[in-house]
């Protein structure tokens, strides 16, 4: 395990904190505060041990310096958390000389938030010369955004490379309890649930899985790749015409390794790719007009079922057009059985995340991931470089 800010000493020390508060903004407010509001335990931890908080995030794509996605903002929501204020001064340069005459004045417990790192194009290269610069503020680099940890960036790894202590905060921490346990030493039976639109982006997720799960359960657009692999009819159905012989290829090896593969059975169909109510196919044939937008109830019913019986459980990817209400029935239902389930639920980020908390059954999951990439990497059983740069216990 990596060595987090429980191991050093901080009293006094000007702590560099990678933060992701990567918010969702409209018209400079905050829609969504869950990523500032996870990074508060660390925070706070800082603050209550007597170091200089110098936190840095990106927030959105931007090419160069751009007013739209300022972190001030943030900083406010964050003066609000912390009921103290947060120091904060807007620059292009992200570190100029007036952040650095700021961050000499700082006292024990005291916090600054940096602009914007993207605001400095060399964030995203991993800048040698803008990782100097967050370096020279800084006796110790914390990361604490696992959301950006499959990236080599600039406030990540450059920064780490340079300053002698670098650890983790508490939200990596959990992070990686959660996914190392799971992958490593899992109550059984283990399924994993997989959705979303691509085989191709999980090839190596599904390769890594089928060395450890008992059950894969493979709902969304996927399953239409591997409906045409076992030779039924799909439609116009969105499918990976080049991704069908790896797909024939996956079931093999899963009845190989006595691993059980459970696809869908059923389908709730239309004609075009709109909310109209849903026409359910028979089976698992779907007529030449028709494209296949969330799995039917027959396959809910089976799901369930295989859900119920697991003891950890991992879930990336919707197994329908969740977005349209008349296509969410077998994600909701996914989710439900999910919160019923009394084992270990990990939600790996992105949009099953978002179906979660648009369910409001965050409380009822053991965790959900705040980074959908890097815990999809982390399934594949990578070494993420924000986190492989920190030093070990």
């Amino acid at each position: 395990m990596k060595k987090t800010i429980r191991d050093v000493e901080l009293a006094g020390k000007k702590v560099f904190v990678r933060v992701d508060f990567n918010v969702p903004l409209n018209n400079g407010v905050i829609r969504d505060t869950r990523r500032v509001d996870s990074s508060l335990a660390t925070i706070n931890y800082l603050r209550e041990k007597g170091a200089k908080i110098i936190l840095a995030s990106h927030l959105g794509k931007p090419k160069g310096a751009d007013p739209e996605l300022s972190l001030a903002p943030v900083a406010k929501l964050l003066s609000e958390r912390l009921e103290s204020p947060v120091i904060f001064h807007s620059t292009p340069e992200v570190v100029d000389d007036e952040v650095r005459r700021l961050v000499d004045g700082m006292k024990e417990g005291e916090v600054i938030l940096l602009e914007n790192t993207r605001y400095d194009v060399g964030e995203t290269k991993n800048d040698r010369e803008l990782a100097e610069k967050f370096a020279s503020l800084a006796d110790i680099f914390v990361n604490d955004a696992f959301g950006t940890a499959h990236r080599a960036h600039a406030s990540n790894v450059g920064v780490a490379e340079i300053l002698p202590v670098k650890v983790s905060g508490f939200l990596i921490e959990k992070e990686l309890k959660y996914f190392y346990e799971a992958l490593d030493s899992p109550q059984r039976p283990f399924l994993a649930i997989l959705g979303g639109a691509k085989v191709s982006d999980k090839i190596k997720v599904i390769e890594n899985l089928l060395d450890k799960v008992d059950e894969i359960v493979v709902g969304g657009a996927m399953a239409y790749t591997f409906m045409k692999a076992l030779g039924h009819s799909v439609g116009t159905s969105l499918v990976e015409d080049d991704m069908v012989d790896y797909a024939k290829k996956i079931l093999e090896m899963a009845e190989e390794k006595n691993i059980a593969f459970h696809l869908p059975v059923d389908f709730a169909v239309a004609k075009e790719f709109a909310d109209l109510p849903p026409v359910y196919t028979e089976g698992r044939d779907i007529s030449s007009d028709s494209m296949g937008l969330d799995i039917g109830p027959k396959s809910i019913e089976n799901f369930k079922e295989v859900i119920a019986r697991a003891r950890t459980i991992v879930w990336n990817g919707p197994v329908g057009v969740f977005e349209m209400s008349n296509y969410a029935k077998g994600t909701g239902a996914i989710a439900r059985a999910l919160a019923d389930n009394p084992g270990i639920t990990i939600i790996g980020g992105g949009d099953s995340a978002a179906a979660i908390t648009e369910m409001g059954l965050d409380d009822a999951m053991s965790h959900i991931s705040t980074g959908g990439g890097a815990s999809l990497e982390l399934l594949e059983g990578k070494e993420l470089p924000g986190i492989g740069i920190l030093e070990e216990r």
